[in-house]
């Protein structure tokens, strides 16, 4: 099988899959497994004296073991049966690609929200960490928006860019770095210390993502002119890289994301991002999902592209 065409399909399969099906919840998901190992580490270990120094050696841990685990069983089954290695690897690109489902999630927020406040509230705490028992309707959409487009970055474009750069192996790395940052990565009086190391990891490996992110969204959007907005509001945020993506769409929706919110009964004061503070509609909603499946789109292409030419 030609080299090329090895290194492009399980992209293209684990792409056209997630478009396809989204996390279906009868699949067993390599994030579920991460979650419980992190779950783990911060039980056993996030007490006492040194957290800072214990959850730098589990996150760095945790990072190293997917990286090596994920090599060691591609290259056996590679080494074995090449169909094999590449069907393998698509279905963990699938499992690494989460834009389809949030952009479901996103939808039925809006559907939610339009039916009453309060299944609003209960739907978006699907997808956010923040409180969201005293959001109001705009409150709501705004969060969801905010996530739908933190999410293009955390959960298509910088998987997909982690792949370029380092194969499936550092692509579920990857998935490790942002498992742990949601995780144990919050400034919160419990994680401060033992999740800082996750938390600046994931600053590292996001910081490339998510401006290429923005790059890609003002592009599809066909107004260039709003790089000069992602540049005066990205940074912004609380996150050095959240920003950007959220910058990017509240300028194509002409619209203002931030301000103050709630984390485990702690209140951060987030900067806001854009001046019009307007209500936002299901035609908003509408016009971010296809600037995301747009972005995907060129995302996938670059990544195919990259692989042509090298």
């Amino acid at each position: 099988m030609n080299d090329v065409l090895i290194a492009v399909l399980p992209l293209l399969i684990g792409w056209l899959l997630d478009l396809a099906l989204g996390d279906p919840s009868w699949l067993p998901h390599p994030v579920v497994g991460f979650g419980r190992m992190i779950s783990w580490c911060e039980h056993r270990w996030n007490g006492g004296a040194h957290r800072k120094w214990k959850g730098g050696v589990v996150a760095v841990a945790l990072i190293a073991l997917v990286f090596f685990a994920t090599f060691a069983v591609l290259y056996g089954l590679s080494s074995l049966s090449v169909v094999v290695g590449v069907c393998l690897k698509g279905v963990l690109v699938f499992c690494c690609l989460a834009g389809t489902t949030l952009i479901r999630e996103v939808k039925e927020v809006f559907r939610a929200t339009d039916r009453s406040l309060e299944e609003g509230r209960r739907q978006v705490a699907r997808i956010v960490g923040r409180d969201t028992s005293q959001l109001s309707a705009q409150e709501i959409r705004t969060a969801a928006l905010e996530t739908l487009a933190e999410n293009l970055s955390d959960g298509v474009i910088a998987p997909l860019f982690w792949l370029a750069v380092g194969g499936v192996p550092g692509m579920m790395a990857y998935k490790m770095v942002n498992t742990l940052d949601s995780m144990i990565g919050y400034r919160t009086e419990r994680f401060r210390d033992f999740g800082c190391v996750a938390a600046r990891i994931d600053d590292l490996a996001n910081y490339l993502p998510a401006r290429l992110t923005a790059l890609l969204m003002v592009v599809v959007s066909g107004r260039l002119s709003l790089l000069r907005f992602v540049a005066r509001y990205g940074h912004r945020h609380a996150s050095p890289n959240s920003g950007y993506p959220e910058a990017a769409l509240a300028g194509i929706l002409d619209c203002r994301f931030g301000g103050p919110h709630y984390y485990f009964g702690e209140l951060f004061d987030k900067p806001y991002i854009g001046e019009n503070d307007r209500e936002l509609t299901s035609n908003d909603m509408r016009t971010a999902v296809k600037i995301n499946r747009r972005s995907e789109v060129l995302a996938v292409l670059l990544v195919v592209l990259l692989y042509l030419v090298l």
